[in-house]
């Protein structure tokens, strides 16, 4: 059965996470993706541990875990488009694609003639995707651009962390690159929406995603609350502000999470805790009322949890209908047999003789399923690319090997 995008061809021009991402998540809907990798050296993440042991030797190879998390599917090309014959093959190969994704820093690609306004000279109906960290133009389009000061310039770690006052209250990052993986979401959403563009009009366009356009955007109701109000939202840790019960409590053997978002819920919780009263407590009697007494309606709550197991706990909540859940680390997220049942992880064949694991595309198409083949190891692709995507033969493929061209 054929992919969705079976029959498109990306060149990759992107590291590390943003780009990689969008790259995958084309791949893994039956694009063809040539990923451009520094000969020698290649994608940064290829540098960052923990790595795939080399089957030959056992020592670190690099097949980092996160390079293989963000470039499943793809094909390794070893180029160095610094030198002229390099960025002239990295031409040829965008002028036979339907895609280009870039993340280089705003006009830096135009000095090897593979900014968009050269790549279009070549094939004009290209859909051309620039992920940058602040966009084309603007005072920032030149900085570079690091999950890290995203989260904290665009807001999204002015919201998260424990309210000031509290223990350990200050601004907290999350720990996956959440700016970087939403920006890589959205790009792909956009090379999706120009190629759909281009298929009713024969079009090629620009696509310009920026970490900071994602990243404010991540911050949704809370953003708009402000630009209502002028209100700046407040940091509430493990507190839901807009529902109560909404947080984690203790239980005899680690901590779950309660959120309930109705009367209904309400009631039932009050009955699994043998406290039915509670529902009718005037300061308990709607959600908005539970929210201003939230301090005193935990103060009832915590008592009780805290001196019965978790899964005690989670069974009865569930037989109720109340909305509960653990927090699991990552070795129970994997034991959990939802995630099982959903072969949420798997493994694929890699090129060093071994299974590596892999993390299943959340979409599931009913008619065209994803193609999932493991990241390349460095330069894996070259020649059999360039010989039969550019058609050169063994003696020039020889010649650019020794000049460490590709």
């Amino acid at each position: 059965m054929a992919s969705i995008l079976e029959d498109v061809k990306v060149l990759d021009l992107t590291r590390v996470i943003a780009g990689p991402l969008c790259t995958q998540i084309l791949a893994d809907m039956g694009a063809t993706v040539y990923k451009i990798e520094k000969p020698g050296e290649g994608d940064d993440t290829r540098r960052m541990g923990p790595f795939l042991p080399d089957a030959a030797t056992g020592a670190d190879s690099n097949d980092s875990a996160l390079y293989l998390a963000y470039n499943r599917g793809k094909r390794s090309v070893t180029l160095d488009i610094s030198t002229p014959e390099g960025a002239a093959l990295a031409r040829q190969l965008a002028s036979r694609c339907d895609v280009v994704v870039e993340n280089y820093k705003a006009g830096s690609l135009a000095k090897y003639g593979l900014d968009e306004a050269s790549i279009r000279a070549l094939r004009p109906d290209i859909v051309y995707c620039s992920v940058t960290g602040f966009g084309q133009d603007g005072p920032y389009a030149a900085r570079p651009a690091y999950d890290f000061i995203l989260q904290g310039l665009a807001g999204v770690m002015s919201t998260c962390g424990h309210p000031d006052g509290a223990p350990g209250a200050g601004a907290m990052r999350t720990a996956i690159p959440i700016t970087d993986v939403v920006t890589g979401l959205y790009a792909t959403i956009g090379i999706l929406g120009a190629l759909h563009h281009r298929r009713e009009t024969g079009q090629g366009q620009h696509v310009d995603a920026a970490m900071l356009d994602a990243s404010v955007a991540l911050n949704g109701h809370l953003a708009l609350g402000y630009l209502m109000t002028g209100k700046v939202p407040a940091r509430v840790g493990n507190t839901n502000p807009i529902a109560s019960p909404s947080e984690v409590f203790d239980c005899a053997d680690g901590q779950l999470i309660v959120a309930v978002g109705n009367n209904g819920q309400f009631q039932a919780l009050c009955g699994v805790l043998g406290c039915p009263q509670w529902a009718q407590d005037a300061r308990f009697a709607t959600n908005a009322r539970r929210v201003a007494h939230r301090a005193e309606l935990r103060d009832l709550l915590a008592p009780l949890l805290c001196g019965r197991a978790r899964a005690e706990l989670l069974a009865a909540f569930e037989q109720a209908g109340v909305p509960s859940g653990p927090i699991n680390d990552m070795a129970q997220v994997f034991e959990d047999p939802q995630t099982r049942h959903r072969e949420l992880a798997f493994t694929l064949p890699h090129g060093r003789g071994a299974e590596v694991p892999s993390l299943r595309n959340p979409i599931r198409y009913s008619q065209t399923p994803m193609r999932y083949r493991a990241a390349p190891m460095l330069g894996q692709d070259s020649e059999e690319v360039l010989a039969q995507v550019l058609g050169l033969g063994p003696d020039h493929l020889a010649y650019l090997r020794k000049r460490a061209i590709i």
